[in-house]
């Protein structure tokens, strides 16, 4: 091992990580620590300290990451479990600021020559200002997310372009991410109870899958909303191409601003997560003005336990700004205090391990041409976001689950 910043780090670290490094850590100076064999993460530049000293934890370290100045060896997905396997063994929580850790954490800057005023934000950093779920700030944030490139989600997603769980039926080989995705659109459809003639209202309706799978092979009369103006020009490209003009209306509208409900069916798929805790009653009185009675309203949303709602720094601050979740049990109280009764409630959590799991081996197949598309940052901003949301899932921090709700009438 060579002796340098690495093993000051290791040595710094040392109690707060509860032993020796949980990783082999490779810094810019050619110094090494930390267990062979270990997943190796490489320091590049003093830049990242910098960054992790005025943003400690996990922001710091993605800003790091999606610039290049920390990077990971091999497999992200596999790295980030190990990592969270060392976690839970160790029984390790947040690290607190006693005077010994900043001790350590100066001594660590002055060592890698990182002092000094912090690095400015990464260019993928999302930059929203307003009021907290105002229509313009809405705007703004579902545009940062949503408007990124319709060629480049369609690098990641199925040809449907559905941008929510699957729903996964069969574990055979030839069963895959689009035989999951249809057989969720047909679920969601038989939950509702959809016919022909049937006016169906899709709130967030993202690049149409549940609207046009509702028109073609259930005979709705859809109109679907989205804040999303690429979104909206996707999919009435599909309309026509599908000769379903007529039949499917998209509006670059918000879930506030309808003005012809009520109607037969509602379904809303991963968008109630965007409304925030505050506009939830809103959103669920929405829901419920625009159904009629005895109409079914189908909720496909994910859930979440602890102190990051928003799903964490880097979620918030890179990909869904303002996003909030709940445990379900919560958002049934908002549901029903907006006069729905619950008919029924599926949890999806290990449908959503698979759909991540696909879509990210969707995005390592097509990487070349995502960085081509989008650049390096870009790329590196949606490999992180797949995995750290794969890992979610998998270990059991977040849920999704279909809630099917009526309109008493």
């Amino acid at each position: 091992m060579t002796a340098g910043l690495a093993e000051t780090i290791a040595e710094v670290l040392r109690p707060v990580a509860g032993g020796e490094l949980p990783v082999r850590l490779v810094v810019w100076d050619g110094s090494e620590a930390g267990p062979a064999g270990a997943p190796v993460v490489r320091l590049n530049s003093p830049d990242a300290i910098r960054r992790l000293l005025w943003a400690p934890g996990e922001l710091g370290a993605a800003q790091a990451y999606v610039t290049g100045e920390l990077d990971v060896d091999g497999d992200l997905n596999a790295a980030l479990e190990h990592l969270w396997k060392v976690v839970r063994d160790r029984g390790l929580s947040g690290v607190r600021p006693t005077p010994s850790v900043l001790a350590g954490v100066a001594r660590i800057a002055r060592a890698a020559g990182a002092l000094g005023a912090p690095p400015a934000p990464p260019a993928s950093q999302a930059r929203v200002t307003g009021r907290l779920h105002s229509l313009l700030r809405d705007r703004a944030a579902i545009s940062h997310h949503y408007d990124l490139s319709n060629d480049f989600y369609a690098l990641i997603l199925d040809p449907q372009m559905a941008y929510s769980s699957g729903y996964w039926t069969d574990s055979s080989e030839g069963y895959g991410l689009e035989d999951a995705q249809r057989d969720k659109l047909d679920l969601v459809c038989r939950k509702i109870g959809l016919k022909p003639g049937m006016r169906l209202l899709d709130v967030g309706c993202g690049w149409g899958s549940l609207s046009l799978h509702a028109a073609q092979y259930y005979g709705a009369d859809v109109v679907g909303v989205t804040l999303s103006v690429e979104q909206k020009a996707f999919i009435d490209a599909r309309i026509k191409e599908r000769g379903l003009e007529g039949r499917v209306e998209i509006r670059v509208q918000d879930y506030r601003e309808i003005p012809d409900g009520p109607f037969d069916a509602v379904a809303s798929l991963e968008m109630g997560e965007h409304v925030g805790q505050r506009n939830y009653p809103v959103y669920a009185s929405a829901l419920f003005s625009n159904v009629v009675p005895g109409g079914k309203v189908l909720v496909q949303q994910m859930s979440r336990r602890g102190k990051h709602p928003g799903g964490g720094p880097f979620i918030e601050s890179f990909i869904a700004p303002d996003m909030h979740m709940r445990p379900v049990g919560e958002t049934l109280g908002f549901l029903e205090d907006a006069g729905f009764e619950v008919e029924g409630v599926q949890a999806m959590r290990r449908d959503y391990v698979r759909t991540l799991e696909a879509w990210y081996a969707r995005f390592e197949e097509n990487h070349d041409t995502a960085v081509a598309m989008m650049g390096e940052e870009i790329a590196r901003v949606w490999r992180l976001y797949l995995v750290g949301a794969l890992r979610s899932f998998a270990e059991g921090r977040m849920g999704v689950e279909q809630i099917l709700c009526s309109r008493p009438g």
